[in-house]
This record gives structure tokens, sequence and C-alpha cells, in this order.
């Protein structure tokens, strides 16, 4: 076999696993057994809830974040800068919109809503939404039709407000801080129980522990503590 008949041998070979990196955007390792793929599939939902669901969501586009992805998000009037680069965001790639601009009349508010959050779609490649009122399912296909064309990550933020179910769901379930012993101490990291499912590929229901944050301030897995051998 010649040289080009090598070359192109590696070419088939490698070009599968190249459009598969560049079809997801990365995770942060303690998101690989939540997410399949290990990665956050371009043209997909994601839906965060539970008592942590928008650091959940900051935590999970992270990853992406520091590696070039620009990241935006809509509707957390309270979030603050900071919260967001302790779980990872770079600042220089965010963009916070407090509330769209929907001054067009109260009976079309909710369709110049959801225009506000597809032209975000259309700039951003993680979009992180959450919804001021219940999203309608017309509104709701329309965005994930946008999503899949722009190839973006749509990222639902507390999915209640949602009709439409998103491809993968990540669900705290259970969070508790560690710091704080009868009235004294300071809160050093939460502990969270996260719970994963959605549709097609990410149907078979997964679980992971999680430190959001660790006492060092990042987001990683729960190890376990040795189990000791005895005699």
């Amino acid at each position: 076999m010649g040289r080009a008949e090598v070359a192109a041998a590696l070419v088939e070979q490698i070009q599968p696993i190249a459009l598969a990196r560049e079809q997801r955007l990365p995770v942060l390792p303690a998101f690989a057994s939540l997410i399949p793929g290990g990665g956050l599939r371009r043209g997909s939902t994601l839906a965060t809830d539970g008592p942590a669901a928008t650091s959940l969501a900051l935590a999970a586009a992270a990853a992406a974040s520091q590696d070039g992805a620009w990241v935006a998000a809509v509707g957390f009037p309270s979030l603050g800068l900071l919260a967001a680069a302790e779980l990872g965001i770079a600042l220089e790639r965010f963009v916070l919109v407090a509330s769209p601009d929907t001054e067009i009349g109260p009976d079309n508010e909710e369709t110049a809503w959801a225009a506000a959050v597809a032209a975000l779609v259309d700039a951003f490649e993680v979009v992180l939404v959450q919804a001021t009122h219940r999203v309608k399912a017309r509104d709701g296909r329309r965005l994930a039709a946008r999503t899949r064309e722009r190839g973006a990550v749509l990222v639902q933020v507390g999915s209640s407000g949602w009709s439409e179910g998103a491809d993968v769901t990540l669900e705290v379930t259970d969070a508790r801080w560690e710091g704080l012993a009868d009235g004294y101490g300071h809160l050093r990291s939460r502990r969270v129980t996260v719970v994963g499912g959605g549709r097609r590929e990410a149907s078979r229901p997964r679980r992971a522990e999680l430190w959001l944050p660790s006492i060092d301030g990042w987001v990683e897995s729960v190890v376990a503590d040795p189990v000791p051998l005895h005699a």
C-alpha cells in the first residue's frame, strides 16, 4: 500500500472521531456520566431543574465556555457575574441579559420573548434561559427548531415553565451545604444528587453525586470514602 492509500485510510478512520468532537461541546469531567456522549450535542436542548438548577446549568456550560464558546444567559435578574465565574464561566465570552425587550404590547409579549431568545440562539453557541412565564408549545417547538438549525445548545433552567420536553434533563433531587455545625461555621461546599434523563440517547436513567461547589470552589464528582478492610 502506497503513502496515498495509507493517508486515505487514516483520514477515513479519523474523520468520524473529528466529526463527533465537532458535533459536541465539552463538559466538565463531573458531567461525563450524566450527559450522553460526554458532551453537549450541538442542536440539542438541555433542561436543569431542582433547588440548584441555575448553578447546575452554569456548571454544565463551563467547559464549553473555557474552550472558546460564547455563552448567553437570559432571564436571571439576580445572577451575579462573580457566581458565574466561580462555576467556571469565562466572563470574556459571557453575556448576561436580565430580561428581553418585549415592549410591544401585552398581547404579543410572550411571542416577542420567544423572538428575543431566538435572536440569542442565532448569535451564541450556548444560551441559558429562565422563562418568566409558561412557554407556549408553539414557541418551544420553534426555539428547539432554531437551536437545531443553528447548531447551538439551549439550556432550559427550571423546566416546569416549558411545555416541550428537552433532549437531556438534569434534576437536582437533593442538595445540602456542609460547614455549619450547631449554628456556627461557614458554608464551605454543597453536595448535590443529580438524576439524568431525556429522550433517545439520553433515555437511560443516570445518577451522580457532585460537589457544586467543592471546598476548593470547583465542580467535582463526589468520591466515596474508602471502606476499611477487616482481617
